[in-house]
């Protein structure tokens, strides 16, 4: 029987498994806050890989880290897209154009990104709740529907008619 894994690795190991969910970490070089329009485009740009490659559950853009729930997609041939591509992605074409709109330059997010599988006992809800609830445990706001770089599937593709109900 063959596993349906593949591993990758920089500074910390990485396993992907297929039709799996995974809480995914990225940071700011040196915890750099990024101001509201970089967060704008950060967001702007996570949301475009949303039925792209990945099916996107939650994510949050915070003032120096994102954390996104998300199970990567399959391409033609039926492979799972890589998380590192996706981040890839996702990071690089985001810290450009925050570079280009605040007419900076350098690296915006750290090389290495956290990934954490969401195993079979653990509730996605909750994890999605978890991310959701970043901003008021950081004193941002007071509800997760105060805070602007927010996004949960089941409530904003609920508003479009084309999302799947909350588990």
């Amino acid at each position: 029987m063959a596993i349906d894994a593949s591993a990758y690795q920089r500074r910390l190991p990485h396993y992907q498994s297929f039709n799996k969910t995974y809480l995914v970490t990225f940071v700011t070089v040196g915890r750099w806050v990024l101001p509201p329009p970089a967060r704008d485009v950060t967001f702007s740009h996570i949301l475009l890989e949303h039925r792209r490659k990945a099916w996107l559950e939650t994510f949050v853009v915070m003032p120096d880290h994102v954390h996104i729930v998300m199970s990567p997609m399959a391409d033609d041939a039926g492979h799972p897209y890589p998380l590192p591509g996706i981040l890839h992605g996702i990071k690089g074409v985001s810290g450009r154009a925050v570079n280009k709109r605040l007419a900076r330059s350098g690296p915006v997010w750290q090389h290495e990104s956290f990934d954490h599988q969401i195993r079979r006992d653990e509730s996605l809800r909750e994890k999605c709740d978890y991310v959701a609830a970043n901003p008021v445990r950081k004193g941002l706001v007071r509800v997760p529907e105060d805070y602007p770089w927010l996004w949960r599937q089941w409530l904003d593709d609920e508003q479009t008619g084309d999302g799947k109900p909350p588990a």
